[in-house]
C-alpha cells in the first residue's frame, strides 16, 4: 500500500489514497484513518470551500471521539467555527446544513462498515441545499494544498438539534393517520436509538426496541442489515411478540429495512414502491429515482400510477444528484438509501419510516401481502465475480449478448422481452457485480447460470 505524504506547518503527515472513495472518505482506524488524517482533512476541507463555520456530528464508533478531537482542531486552526452536534444520526447533517446558513458540515462515521472502520461524510452549503462532497474530489485538493495558518482561531459551539429534526420531519405527515401497531425497531447498537424514542411521544404505535444501547463494539451482530444473519434475531422477535411488522437500522442510521410480519426482510425494490405510492397519492406526475439494478417493477408500476420514473447509477450520491436534477419528490436505492426533497435531498431513514408507517396504515393488508403484490419477477440476488480485466469481459458480454436491447448508463444493462440483466465494475475492487431479473424463476436460473458459466469461462 504506497502511501502520500502531505507537508502542513513544516511536518509531513501521512496520507493513504485508498481512504478517498468515489462518495466519501473510509477506512480502518488508526492504520488507514486516524488523528493526523483527520486534522488534515479538516485544515483542507476549509479552505476547500472557503467555511466560515462547519457543523460536525460523529457516531458511536470507538475511534469517533478521538477523530473528532482531531478534526475540530484541523478546522479550527483554519480559523473556522465548529458547531458540535455531538453524537447523532448522518442524515443530522444534512438536515443542519440544509436548514441554516452553515459553510458545510461533516459527519464522522463508516455508515454499516465493520466496527475497526472509520470515516467522514462531506457536505457544502448550496443556496437552500447542500452538495456532497466527493472523497477523490478532496484527495486531489489535499495532494496539492499549500496551507498557510491562519490568524484567526475559529470556536466551538455545542448545538443539540435532535428534537428540533425529529420535530421537523414529523411536521410532513398527520400523525392521527397512523394505527397503532406494535412493531420491533432493530437500531443495532447504533444512532437510530437517538431519535427512536421520540416517535412514542408522537404517535401511538408501540415500539418493541432491539438494541437500543449505542455501543459501538456492535455486540448484537454486524452493522450491516444486509449481511447474512444479521436479521435473525429482530425476525425471531416479530414472531414472538407477534408484532405486525418491524424495522431495523444500519450504524449510522442512514438506511432502514422493512421486515414482515413473518420476519422476512422486504426487497428495497418493494420499500421504494411503497414510498413512491404515497407521494404519487399526492401528486400526480411526481418524479421517483430509482437505480439502474432495481427490479423492471419499480419503473412499470410509477409509470402505471401517473408518475414519472427517472432511472440513475447505482450509488446514493448518483441517485440524489438525479433526484435534485430531475426535480423528483425523492429516489431510492437497493442499498436501503431514500433521500427526500422535503429533507433538502438527503438521505432519511426517520422520513422513511413515518412514510411506511402511513402507507402501510392505509392499506389494510399485512406487509407480506404488500410485498406479494408489487414483487412482478423473479430476481436473484447479486453476483460478484472476482476478474483481472473487467473492460474486456464487458466486451465480450456486449458481443454475446448484442441481440438484445442494451444501455450503458452504469455497466452494460442487456434487456429482453422476458429477462434482463446489469453486469457494471466496482468502483473500489476488483469486481463485476451481476443483477438479473426473469419474468418466471425457471428462466432465472437458467439464465443465471449462463451468465455465470460465460464469465467463468473467459
Amino acid at each position: 500500500m504506497t502511501k502520500c505524504r502531505q507537508k502542513c506547518y513544516n511536518n509531513y503527515i501521512m496520507i493513504d489514497p485508498e481512504i478517498f472513495r468515489s462518495y466519501d472518505i473510509r477506512g480502518i482506524y488508526p492504520d488507514q484513518l486516524n488523528e493526523d488524517t483527520a486534522y488534515l482533512i479538516g485544515k483542507v476541507f476549509v479552505n476547500y470551500i472557503k467555511a466560515k463555520e462547519l457543523a460536525v456530528g460523529y457516531d458511536m464508533r470507538l475511534s469517533s471521539p478521538v477523530l473528532f478531537k482531531a478534526l475540530r482542531k484541523g478546522i479550527t486552526e483554519a480559523g473556522c467555527n465548529v458547531y458540535d452536534l455531538g453524537q447523532v444520526p448522518t442524515e443530522m447533517i444534512y438536515f443542519v446544513v440544509g436548514s441554516n446558513n452553515y459553510s458545510g458540515g461533516i459527519m464522522i462515521t463508516a455508515s454499516h462498515n465493520p466496527k475497526e472502520y472509520n470515516g467522514l461524510k462531506l457536505v457544502r452549503k448550496a443556496n437552500s441545499n447542500f452538495l456532497i462532497v466527493r472523497g477523490q474530489d478532496i484527495y486531489g485538493k489535499i495532494k496539492r494544498a499549500t496551507i498557510a495558518p491562519s490568524r484567526t482561531k475559529g470556536k466551538i459551539k455545542k448545538i443539540n438539534l435532535i428534537k428540533d429534526y425529529v420535530d421537523y420531519i414529523s411536521s410532513f405527515f398527520d400523525l392521527k393517520e397512523t394505527k397503532p401497531f406494535k412493531i420491533v425497531i432493530d437500531t443495532g447498537n447504533g444512532m437510530a436509538a437517538k431519535i427512536i424514542p421520540l416517535l412514542e411521544k408522537k404517535i401511538s404505535v408501540k415500539i418493541i426496541p432491539l438494541n437500543f444501547k449505542i455501543d459501538g463494539n456492535f455486540p448484537s451482530h454486524p452493522s450491516n442489515p444486509l449481511e447474512e444473519s444479521v436479521t435473525q434475531q429482530i425476525s425471531k422477535k416479530i414472531i414472538e411478540e407477534r408484532a405486525d411488522f418491524g424495522f431495523i437500522f444500519d450504524g449510522d442510521a442512514d438506511r432502514i429495512f422493512l421486515i414482515d410480519e413473518k420476519g422476512n426482510l422486504v426487497g428495497s425494490d418493494v420499500t421504494i414502491l411503497l414510498l413512491a405510492k404515497y407521494f404519487l397519492q399526492k401528486k400526480a406526475g411526481a418524479g421517483i429515482v430509482y437505480n439502474t439494478i432495481c427490479s423492471k417493477s419499480v419503473p412499470e408500476l410509477v409509470e402505471k400510477w401517473g408518475g414519472n420514473a427517472v432511472k440513475s447509477k447505482v450509488g446514493f450520491v448518483n441517485v440524489r444528484e438525479k433526484a435534485i436534477e430531475s426535480n423528483a419528490m425523492m429516489g431510492g436505492e437497493l442499498s436501503g438509501h431514500y433521500c427526500f426533497k422535503d429533507n433538502f435531498y438527503g438521505d432519511s431513514s426517520l422520513m422513511a419510516l413515518f412514510i411506511l408507517l402511513q402507507v402501510i396504515s392505509k392499506a389494510e393488508k399485512k406487509v407480506s401481502e404488500l410485498a406479494k403484490e408489487l414483487t412482478l419477477y423473479s430476481k436473484a440476488s447479486e453476483i460478484n465475480f472476482e476478474v483481472e480485466d473487467k473492460d474486456l469481459i464487458l466486451n465480450k458480454i456486449k458481443e454475446k449478448y448484442s441481440s438484445g436491447r442494451q444501455e450503458y448508463l452504469d455497466g452494460v444493462t442487456v434487456e429482453y422481452d422476458d429477462w434482463y440483466f446489469n453486469l457494471r465494475p466496482s468502483n473500489t475492487e476488483p469486481l463485476l457485480r451481476l443483477t438479473i431479473e426473469a419474468n418466471k424463476k425457471e428462466l432465472l436460473e437458467e439464465k443465471k447460470k449462463e451468465i455465470t458459466d460465460f464469465i467463468s469461462s473467459l
